[in-house]
């Protein structure tokens, strides 16, 4: 072991690496080789606290969290079953939909709106609980089961402990003899509430089977998250400091008209308090040996600006929000830069999407509601038991991202469905919709359309009935000709310029 260390310090004295010397530029470089895990425990707590403040009393974290979660979640991630039965399907479609306005515990929001707070509590925290609660048939909900949402303060972070055997607690999670998740150890009591008047570090076990864990780790062996604020708490509270500095010298300032220098003290004048009230447009007359000035209030300089400017960027890239979402400031982009900003933003959105918040909660939520509604008598799946994998196949679907310019979008996504690089299938997906039920819609429409003899379908279009299309065609065109003649005698009548 020594002589290992020793080889490590050589190797790091006459390696090639700057980053590993110790000379002057780097000598106040202390970086910590402890596990994320023990970092966490240390200081996770502060961090999260620091970060709910900021978010209660700073206005660009606030704006971060919200631009963070209404991105990821918009109006909700949909799963689009894969059975092929279209009836089955249609039935199982009701359903879901019906019991995701029972679906929170609390009965504050639908299951779209706990995927918006789960991925605020995520950013804010770096995790957040769901815990499944099965509910009895007499509680008349359409699928007995909800889902309660617990912070990341209900897991203590400083329980650690042996268990007889081979298990073990690590952080408030417990471990079976080879790693597996079995409980969550969490309060019965939030930490900092004091309106509830339970028994403060009280626990309770709960079946791993029944918590839903969603974190993003970023590093590997991570149990518990950390915030997303961790690289930015720093800069966002000490630029808050300076505005606040800044705000207040300059109400300070502002506060003095004018100083009025008076004579000796031994012949001291004593001004009422009525000359020293200032009016516009006032003419002052002034005591022998009295002299008026005005303070020079200094500017905040041309400096101040770049510098928040500058500072709003390393906290944007920080918390992984583009600088127009963070600010609201659309004076400092143009199209081409913002455009760039937002597919790189959305990239990222997309993969948080998928690997954190579809597969942890989505999938999880889907397979257990699926397997309560059957046992429950909700649904009846024949052959559910041999099929149950091919039964809970499905399509999770994001809210379609809208651009400036949806008309060049549409028309761009037309031509890829014509020239075969994309199915209708796949475009109608891409905006959050399920194929098969818009065309069961569009369907309905044609032959509800039909029966009152109605068509609002584009002139011309490859769809609409024969004959209907020319008589449609031929008055478009009566009225361009109507059109070009009355442009023609406005051009002989002078009315018109080049």
């Amino acid at each position: 072991m020594v002589l290992e260390g020793f080889r490590q310090r050589l190797g790091a004295v006459i390696g090639g690496f700057d980053a590993a010397q110790m000379h002057r530029r780097l000598r106040g470089f202390r970086a910590s080789r402890a596990h994320v895990n023990t970092l966490i425990a240390g200081a996770g707590e502060t961090i999260t606290a620091r970060a709910r403040w900021l978010v209660r009393n700073n206005g660009y974290a606030a704006n971060a969290v919200e631009a963070f979660a209404c991105n990821v979640v918009g109006d909700g991630i949909k799963p689009s079953s894969s059975i092929a039965d279209a009836a089955l399907k249609e039935e199982l479609q009701s359903l879901w939909l019906a019991w995701t306005d029972e679906a929170d515990a609390e009965g504050l929001t639908d299951f779209y709106g706990l995927q918006r707070r789960a991925t605020r509590e995520v950013f804010l925290a770096g995790e957040v609980f769901l815990r499944i609660r099965p509910r009895r048939a007499a509680d008349g909900l359409t699928v007995p089961l909800q889902l309660q949402m617990l912070p990341s303060e209900m897991l203590p972070l400083t329980m650690n402990s042996e268990l007889p055997g081979a298990g073990q607690i690590r952080q408030g999670i417990e471990f079976d003899a080879i790693g597996r998740r079995v409980a969550y150890h969490f309060l019965r009591r939030h930490p900092g509430d004091m309106t509830d008047p339970g028994l403060a570090g009280e626990t309770v076990r709960v079946p791993a089977t029944d918590v839903i864990h969603i974190i993003d780790p970023v590093e590997a062996g991570q149990l518990r998250g950390v915030s997303r604020f961790a690289p930015a708490v720093v800069k966002l509270f000490t630029l808050d400091l300076y505005d606040d500095a800044e705000l207040e010298r300059k109400k300070t300032a502002a506060m003095f008209a004018m100083f009025i220098t008076s004579p000796a003290p031994e012949t001291p004048l004593e001004p009422a308090d009525e000359d020293l009230e200032v009016e516009p447009g006032q003419v002052v007359r002034l005591d022998p040996g009295e002299d008026v000035t005005t303070p020079a209030t200094p500017d905040s300089g041309a400096t101040y600006e770049p510098f928040q400017y500058r500072t709003l960027l390393q906290i944007s890239a920080a918390l992984g929000i583009p600088y127009g979402y963070l600010t609201n400031d659309t004076a400092k982009g143009n199209f081409s830069n913002t455009r760039i900003s937002l597919v790189d933003f959305r990239r990222r959105i997309s993969a948080w999407q998928h690997g954190v918040l579809v597969y942890q909660m989505c999938r999880a939520v889907w397979m257990r509601w699926m397997d309560m509604a059957v046992l429950s008598g909700a649904l009846d799946l024949p052959g559910y038991d041999a099929k149950r994998r091919q039964y809970q196949a499905c399509m999770w679907l994001p809210t379609k991202w809208d651009w400036v310019d949806p008309m060049k979008d549409a028309s761009a996504e037309i031509l890829q469905i014509e020239a075969g690089l994309k199915s209708r299938t796949q475009a109608l997906s891409e905006r959050g919709y399920d194929a098969e039920q818009v065309e069961r819609e569009i369907a309905a429409e044609r032959q509800r359309e039909l029966e009152l003899g109605l068509d609002f379908r584009r002139p011309g279009s490859p769809a609409q009935a024969p004959g209907q299309g020319n008589a449609q065609n031929s008055n478009s065109e009566d009225r361009s000709e109507d059109a070009d003649q009355e442009t023609s005698e406005r051009w002989s009548e002078g009315e018109l310029e080049e």
